[in-house]
């Protein structure tokens, strides 16, 4: 039986849970690839799930592999692939919410919730992409529609979700506003930002008005985030809360008000990360990565995604 490297955990808790062990190499089923993972991004998700939250109701108990995001090369395809073959870069979100087990050597998924990597990008920061970028396009493109001349309000919008909204945003011929730290604005300009507000020194619905759409990238536990976006929006306005949903309170808020709100989780899309891709490569959307852990570090890089003030991604050198 082939092995493979992984991390893994026994049990819910902190970074201390995980550890380096040697699992059985999954085999492609027809339709699926085989996929030698170099490099794996982390998402907030990943710590939560640690920690007993996030997708650890759809993953059950541990043990179980972390991780979604991965950049790597098909070692191997399944009977019925036809759109790759052994040799070919991609990179892609398999399986969420649905354990997927980025953070080892390989992973088999279906084929199509692959897409091919971007050409102009190395494999650390294509792996930075999936997660953040689909759920960045699928809330804006998909969930609210966004037309040229919106009005967009992005919160974190220097995280890893957020520095993709803003530039899809622009991208969709939106104007976009971001909250942010002082010190991450200038940089957030750069990438397609009309408006900025320092979320430590302003209360952004005092300086904000008037938006189409509120992209909530923190929630309702961090000084009730969602709540305090209803007063920005205009009539019919969308709410998009993406980390805690929306309560039943929340809704009946926005209902009475002319509003929506609604939840969002993102799911796998290798057309989607093939438009991306091509973005990449024409250089209308760049990729930040704050920093790369090798595999064994994979509690050291869990810890400070868990800080909260990671610009962009965080990254697992795989092989």
């Amino acid at each position: 039986m082939a092995l493979m490297r992984a991390v893994s955990q026994d049990a819910f808790g902190g970074p201390e849970v995980l550890r380096t062990v040697d699992l059985p190499r999954p085999e492609p089923l027809p339709t699926e690839v085989l996929v030698r993972v170099v490099s794996a991004g982390l998402n907030p998700v990943d710590v939560k799930t640690r920690e007993g939250g996030g997708m650890a109701g759809v993953l059950g108990e541990p043990p179980f592999v972390l991780g979604w995001d991965v950049s790597g090369v098909v070692e191997e395809v399944g009977f019925g692939v036809h759109n790759l073959r052994p040799g070919d870069e991609v990179y892609g979100m398999p399986w969420f919410p649905r354990q997927a087990g980025a953070f080892a050597e390989y992973v088999t998924a279906p084929s199509r919730q692959f897409a091919r990597k971007p050409r102009s990008v190395s494999h650390d920061e294509a792996a930075a992409v999936p997660l953040a970028a689909l759920t960045a396009w699928q809330a804006l493109v998909d969930a609210a529609g966004i037309r040229p001349g919106r009005r967009v309000l992005v919160h974190a919008a220097a995280g890893g979700v957020g520095h993709f909204a803003v530039q899809f945003a622009k991208h969709l011929g939106a104007h976009v506003i971001g909250t942010a730290r002082s010190g991450k604005h200038e940089w957030l300009r750069g990438l397609g930002a009309d408006e900025l507000v320092d979320y430590t020194s302003a209360r952004f619905e005092e300086t904000v008005k008037d938006v189409d759409v509120v992209v909530d990238l923190v929630g309702d536990g961090h000084d009730a985030t969602s709540t305090r976006s209803l007063d920005v929006l205009v009539p019919g306005g969308l709410l998009l809360a993406v980390p805690s949903g929306v309560s039943p309170e929340l809704a009946r808020r926005a209902e009475e008000r002319g509003l929506r709100a609604s939840a969002f989780l993102v799911e796998p899309d290798g057309a989607a990360l093939a438009r991306i891709a091509e973005l990449i490569d024409d250089g209308r959307v760049r990729v930040e990565v704050e920093e790369v852990f090798p595999l064994e570090r994979a509690g050291e890089a869990h810890k400070r995604l868990a800080e909260g003030r990671t610009r962009g991604k965080l990254v697992l050198r795989v092989g």
